[in-house]
């Protein structure tokens, strides 16, 4: 009996040691509120980031567009979306910093960088 209960306490400690050097879940993943500055004020946002890396960013003012390319590497992200500003198609890059929820960075655009604050809902 002594046998028994010792193979079934080291396959539970090598279950939960498993568990505990898993993959940690992607940084990015979930729902964001964001702040742009654009050049004529600070416009609101919504990022939806899905496990799988699809993902969407949500305004007022911009409507719903996919977000394109997503990497993360470490806290590092990048992606690309393409929004319609006024009947003016814009193509913008970001790349920030995840620090807990909080998301840092800047879209590159044909006006310069575009600072960019997120906080994850």
């Amino acid at each position: 009996m002594k046998r028994i209960y010792k193979s079934v306490m080291i396959v539970a400690a090598t279950i939960f040691l498993a568990a505990c050097a898993s993959t940690p879940a992607n940084p990015f993943v979930g729902m964001w509120d964001v702040s742009i500055n654009t050049p004529v004020g600070v416009m609101g946002a919504t990022l939806d980031v899905n496990p799988d890396l699809m993902g969407t960013m949500s305004s007022d003012d911009l409507g719903q567009t996919a977000l394109q390319g997503i990497t993360v590497t470490g806290n590092a992200v990048s992606f690309n979306v393409v929004v319609d500003a006024q009947g003016q198609t814009l193509a913008l890059s970001f790349a920030g910093t995840i620090d807990g929820d909080n998301l840092t960075g800047n879209f590159d655009s044909d006006f310069g960088a575009i600072p960019v604050t997120a906080v994850r809902q």
